[in-house]
């Protein structure tokens, strides 16, 4: 898988994505709506949809950011959330929003590294990671950490950016990636190469059944997917045994 990183320098692409993040942190939430025309919130609620079959008690959000996914998993009655990222200025806005709706008791928002998880094995019920894995700096190193921290018997949930695969979509969704994306992130968040870094990190990222081989390499069972709004986002599960 080629190797994308957000910025020309010779940092690492971990250091740069934190570096990133941090720098769009004040502007990330707005831009998510806009660029998604709010679409998110609906493939977050059929990812928890998912989730709640599980019944968890105890769930790890991986790259929880502002704490989104987290926040919409507190729907689900008596579970208690767990959310890590590298970018500290991204989890300063989350605990904001964890507070604002007295949440501080059921979510707790960590800074450390997802490819190496500071928590015993066989912990969570479930991990979930939204708009993440495509970030980690290896990929198959993250997936195993995630695998470690997993119950026998627990769940993943991945929600991820997807390219889509059929015409007229995919002839638009490029159209709308390359161009008028890039210009309204470049616009709002004073970043250019955060929002150029979205559309071709997408580009390279292994999508579908490419990824669920992925998940299966590095051990997780009874893997699918599901691809969400003629494929611009695809949600990905696996169990582990």
């Amino acid at each position: 898988m080629q190797t994308i990183t957000p910025y020309k320098t010779d940092e690492s692409k971990k250091e740069q994505v934190r570096f990133m993040f941090n720098n769009i942190a004040g502007t990330y939430d707005k831009l998510n709506r806009i660029i998604s025309l709010g679409i998110d919130q609906r493939w977050r609620r059929r990812a928890i949809q998912i989730l709640a079959r599980e019944n968890p008690s105890a769930v790890l959000d991986v790259a929880t950011g502002t704490a989104d996914f987290a926040l919409a998993a507190s729907s689900l009655p008596g579970v208690q959330l767990t959310g890590i990222d590298i970018a500290e200025d991204m989890l300063s806005i989350g605990r904001e929003k964890v507070k604002a709706k007295g949440l501080e008791q059921r979510i707790e928002l960590i800074c450390a590294d997802s490819e190496n998880l500071p928590f015993e094995s066989n912990k969570f019920d479930a991990t979930i990671v939204s708009f993440g894995v495509r970030n980690f700096e290896n990929l198959d190193k993250g997936l195993s950490e995630i695998l470690r921290v997993i119950k026998p018997g627990g769940i993943l949930i991945v929600l991820e950016g997807s390219t889509p695969q059929h015409q007229p979509m995919k002839f638009f969704y490029r159209l709308y990636v390359t161009k008028l994306l890039p210009w309204v992130g470049r616009l709002i968040s004073k970043d250019k190469s955060a929002y150029q870094y979205l559309p071709d990190s997408i580009k390279a990222f292994p999508c579908g059944a490419d990824f669920t081989e992925i998940l299966d390499r590095v051990g997780f069972k009874k893997t699918y997917y599901e691809e969400q709004t003629f494929g611009v986002c695809t949600i990905y599960v696996g169990r582990k045994a």
